[in-house]
């Protein structure tokens, strides 16, 4: 009863016309970036993340939130008119929602979407309100030694974040720890600065995320060629009594696979979409229907893809857990902001923490206003050439990143990791290890220290305690977890692309 008063107080507070008005903003902004070919949530709350520093923190993270899941909507417009998912994550969705628009029932595919993302994304935030309290309510009992376990657990993303190759992804990692030791250590001590002033305070966090995200999707953009998307033959998008009905059993299975697996550290939304579709094609009656036009291949995906994302926002709040990119970058705006993320979030900071997850099922209703009646306004936005939009993103960036600490090394930064990036992006070396290492490696090993200085160098400590022990058993369970699902998931994505499925990005 206590998390629905403080629902009640955060939903009051939400209201109120700024809170409304970064709620709607990010919604807007998550749907055109998720819809467009070469944006994303990543690269979008890169770019927004320093303009938000002007906003409060709470007007600030509910914007950036809103741009999150705001893309997880607008993602399904490219993939089921265009065949080309801007992620893993969407492959499933073309599988049967491309077949549907060929048949003239995008529309029908585009509304079924919208509305599985809606009532997964509302579950999603239902499972926020009672299960974060709860986890953040254990966790304060934790000391050092529990936070070094919990680090190592949350390190075990980097498995289901690796991509194509866990060696190229533990590199990363490697790589992304070393550049957070630049600068000031636990002890005190500048280390790494190689005798440059400006290196003494370490690299911005925001300057390196813009340039491996958002810059690197522009120098993408402008050797890749996108096509336009064509508004024609979309049809109704309020689709038909039959089609909800058939859909309705696939939205519930796939939310609920959705927010279990979006509760485990590490586990991508492109995890959960590929097992709902799977088990959606299992329990069917139909299953040679399935990459055909099954409406069921599209809500089941879609539906999970949100539960997810919504779920995720879990161990964000109460451990300080980013289980994806946008997630951790999310991560970074809580500790710019000097919310500190993790179990003492909800106790110093509740009235933050309410009205942001209250935020959340508005931004889930102003979602589906914008994707329902809007959706031929969004199909012909997509026809803007990527030669208009390049520039002005470019600018957002440098300015950005300029302004976060008044340093042009800043700049320079920016662009460096925006080359190095492109670099990665050719050769398939994944950023995102990179940047989850830079945030929780400091993190880690600042836990590490104290719990050494509390036992006298001793590393039993972090067996003695049974708090600390069950998480450090809980992180082996999860490596060995996440290793069989992202296993299973490149066999999927491997039958997707013989299905000439084209996966940008």
């Amino acid at each position: 009863m206590e998390a629905l008063s403080m629902l009640l107080s955060g939903f009051s507070e939400a209201f109120t016309p700024l809170n409304l008005l970064a709620a709607l903003i990010g919604a807007f902004i998550g749907t055109l970036v998720g819809m467009l070919p070469g944006l994303g949530p990543t690269s979008a709350i890169a770019i927004l993340l320093p303009l938000t520093t002007v906003l409060g923190p709470t007007q600030g993270i509910i914007m950036l939130a809103g741009i999150y899941y705001g893309a997880m909507y607008g993602g399904s417009t490219t993939a089921i008119l265009l065949n080309i998912p801007g992620e893993v994550s969407s492959v499933p969705t073309c599988l049967d929602g491309y077949p549907m628009a060929k048949q003239g029932r995008g529309g029908a595919a585009l509304g079924i979407a919208a509305i599985a993302s809606f009532i997964a994304g509302i579950i999603g935030v239902i499972g926020l309100v009672f299960f974060a309290p709860l986890l953040a309510d254990q966790a304060l009992k934790f000391g050092p030694p529990e936070y070094f376990s919990l680090m190592l657990l949350a390190l075990t993303v980097v498995v289901s974040l690796a991509g194509n190759s866990l060696l190229k992804g533990l590199i990363m990692g490697l790589f992304g720890y070393l550049l957070a030791m630049v600068g000031m250590g636990p002890s005190g001590q500048v280390r790494f600065d190689f005798g440059i002033n400006a290196l003494s305070a370490g690299f911005d966090m925001i300057s390196i995320i813009i340039g491996l995200f958002a810059v690197t999707e522009v120098l993408k953009g402008i050797e890749e060629k996108h096509a336009a998307i064509s508004a024609n033959n979309i049809g109704s998008v309020y689709p038909k009594w039959l089609d909800f009905k058939q859909s309705l059993p696939s939205i519930m299975r796939g939310s609920f696979i959705g927010f279990l697996l979006g509760l485990l550290p590490g586990c991508s939304t492109a995890v959960s979409t590929f097992l709902a579709y799977d088990v959606e094609k299992k329990v069917s009656k139909n299953r040679e229907n399935f990459g055909k036009g099954a409406i069921q291949g599209v809500a089941a995906p879609e539906s999970a893809n949100n539960a997810t994302s919504s779920a995720g926002f879990i161990p964000l709040f109460a451990l300080g857990i980013p289980s994806s990119a946008p997630l951790a970058i999310l991560l970074a705006g809580l500790m710019i902001y000097g919310l500190a993320p993790g179990p003492v979030l909800f106790e110093q900071n509740g009235s933050f923490v309410w009205t942001v997850i209250a935020s959340m099922f508005i931004g889930n209703v102003m979602l589906l206003i914008l994707n329902l009646p809007l959706v031929g306004f969004w199909a012909k936005l997509t026809q803007i050439p990527f030669g208009v939009i390049s520039p002005i993103v470019l600018v957002l960036c440098f300015v950005g990143s300029y302004t976060v600490r008044n340093n042009v090394l800043d700049v320079f930064v920016t662009i460096l990791f925006g080359i190095l990036g492109y670099i990665f992006h050719k050769y398939r070396w994944p950023v995102v290890p990179l940047i989850l290492c830079y945030i929780l490696g400091p993190m880690l090993e600042q836990s590490f220290v104290q719990s050494l200085s509390m036992s006298g160098g001793s590393f039993s400590i972090f067996v003695e305690r049974p708090l600390s022990l069950s998480i450090l058993i809980g992180a082996a369970i999860l490596l060995v977890v996440s290793l069989a699902l992202v296993r299973r998931t490149k066999s999927s994505a491997k039958q997707a692309v013989g299905s000439d499925v084209d996966i940008a990005g």
